[in-house]
């Protein structure tokens, strides 16, 4: 009996050995690579954050790691004292790096909040730079004017029954919608957070570093439209409200763009 006890605590104890080794092992190999490379302090995320859940509760849901600085995502942070008083602004999972542009005060992220479609529409989806969407300055709930431009130089249409419609649209530009619902704005990466060492903004504000992925409720006509643009031709939105005329819109194409 005894000699079992033995037994095992000394295959408790090799394992135990083994083990320790194993870690010094990959600690040195990690030293070994880093070697003579100028390395940065970083945030990673060790478990699924969902949107929404601020800065001050990560503490137990990131670590820090060591890596060389040409790795170091745009953005990376060190401690969660430079996301004071913010919150993700989309869903986090583990092992990615923390980052200023995922994160943004609660008032902005509560601007960015969906809003349902209304019954007997559809949503459709447009990714568009912030310049062709009000500079980024685009909430669920605006309504916008879709405007479209056509550009068929090359060989894109070349049968002859298609030929009329490269004369009716090539080079031009409309609006072709009005008053559409925004339901959804997402962005690729959020303005940069201003730094400790930077002095305070009284400038214009900061636009997105990325495209818009632009929510719209439409019915099916207007999603055809909405499809066709985006497939063949460039797209810019306006501001419009329950009082913006539609008055004056015409086709423009380069014969008549100096036109009153």
């Amino acid at each position: 009996m005894k000699r079992r006890i033995i037994g095992v605590v000394a295959a408790v104890l090799l394992a135990a050995i083994g083990t320790a080794f194993l870690v010094i092992y990959v600690r040195s190999a990690e030293e070994r690579a880093l070697a003579g490379q100028e390395t940065v302090e970083v945030l990673v995320v060790t478990g699924d954050v969902a949107r929404g859940t601020p800065a001050t509760d990560l503490a137990g849901l990131v670590t820090t790691e060591r890596v060389p600085a040409k790795v170091r995502a745009e953005g990376g942070v060190s401690s969660l004292d430079q996301l004071d008083g913010q919150v993700a602004s989309v869903d986090l999972v583990a092992g990615e790096q923390v980052v200023t542009s995922r994160f943004a005060e609660p008032a902005e992220l509560e601007t960015r909040r969906a809003i349902d479609i209304p019954e007997g529409l559809q949503g459709i989806t447009i990714s568009i730079a912030p310049q062709r969407a009000l500079g980024g300055e685009i909430r669920p709930g605006d309504t916008v004017g879709f405007f479209a431009s056509f550009s068929f130089d090359d060989e894109e249409i070349v049968t002859e029954d298609e030929e009329q419609l490269r004369r009716q649209i090539s080079e031009t530009t409309k609006i072709i919608l009005h008053k559409l619902l925004v339901t959804n704005v997402q962005v690729e990466q959020l303005p940069q957070a201003a730094g400790e060492e930077d002095v305070e903004r009284t400038g214009p504000a900061l636009a997105p570093t990325g495209n818009l992925l632009i929510t719209l409720a439409v019915d099916v006509a207007q999603a055809e439209r909405i499809v066709f643009s985006a497939e063949y031709g460039t797209i810019w939105l306006s501001a419009q409200d329950e009082d913006t005329t539609e008055e004056g819109s015409r086709i423009r194409t380069p014969g008549n763009i100096y036109d009153d």
